[in-house]
């Protein structure tokens, strides 16, 4: 305990019993300890704030202006420190920023149990494809795939992605069905953004790495925007298997190369209160890893 804040304790303590040996109890500190500290605020403010008899302690003037304004100092810390124990309970809101193809496809269908087994929490979403700034914005997480920049930021690897090239029936009976990743140069190909298509695409087959330059006459800064394009025949793209399950579930895009492999994409839960998350925060991360990891 510092000495300010154990002197107003202990003063306060005083006044209110009116006793050295009860607050000396009440603290567990020895009566001439609590004496003397009473008797170095005193000094240390320049005023008598109790006037002590054998029988009877009475406050001064300026001991009862004293008293009111140490209460009103110790009320706020303890309400501060109250408030800060409940940011870091499970009740509150936790506020998460997330992609919108992933964000919808993969963590929306994980929050109905989450809040169903954190009933006093309530969750706040932001859905974007730009990286969001989690201190402007006030988000506690943020979901990200491809390489995080260096940050005083804590962040948990959550899932990986699998990526791939599709595009539509249309599209391919148009141009033809590219069979190695060379082909793509004389393909139209949607580039994305981040691990979803700037520049060129970087293949593997064993232990052969393969690096196509991509041709390109259409840019899309948004997940679902790649997917509209994809759908519309205007070029191959590279995309998540859960960003395009559906589609390809009902054929609307058909994956090519399959035998080569692009990079997984690593998804991050990054989160703004350094390396040890908040209680809340980590509730949600682990729930979103034991969602989106498979079993064993």
């Amino acid at each position: 305990m510092s000495d300010r804040w154990q002197q107003l304790t202990v003063f306060v303590r005083v006044a209110e019993s009116g006793s050295f040996s009860q607050t000396a109890r009440d603290l567990r500190l020895s009566q001439p300890s609590v004496s003397r500290i009473v008797t170095e605020l005193e000094e240390r403010v320049g005023v008598k704030l109790l006037i002590r008899t054998t029988r009877h302690l009475t406050l001064t003037e300026a001991g009862a202006t004293f008293l009111a304004k140490a209460r009103d100092v110790i009320t706020t810390i303890e309400e501060a420190e109250y408030a800060a124990r409940k940011t870091d309970s499970l009740d509150g809101v936790v506020r998460l920023a997330l992609p919108t193809a992933y964000g919808s496809r993969a963590i929306m269908p994980l929050l109905p149990s989450f809040m169903e087994a954190y009933p006093n929490l309530q969750v706040e979403i932001l859905m974007a494809d730009e990286r969001q700034n989690l201190v402007v914005d006030g988000d506690d997480i943020a979901i990200r795939t491809g390489a995080l920049p260096d940050s005083t930021f804590g962040a948990r690897r959550i899932a990986s992605l699998e990526r791939m090239v599709v595009a539509s029936p249309a599209y391919f009976a148009k141009k033809g069905t590219p069979v190695t990743p060379g082909a793509l140069s004389a393909h139209d190909c949607i580039l994305g953004y981040g691990a979803f298509g700037r520049g060129a695409w970087r293949f593997k087959r064993g232990n052969t790495l393969i690096s196509v330059d991509i041709r390109s006459r259409l840019t899309i800064n948004s997940a679902p925007g790649i997917l509209a394009a994809s759908l519309q025949g205007l070029g191959l793209a590279i995309v998540s298997d859960v960003m395009s399950a559906d589609e390809r579930a009902d054929n609307r895009l058909v994956r090519v190369l399959e035998g080569y492999t692009l990079e997984p994409a690593a998804v991050y839960a990054v989160y703004t209160s350094g390396p040890k998350p908040s209680r809340k925060v980590k509730a949600l991360i682990d729930h979103l890893i034991r969602g989106l990891r498979p079993a064993g």
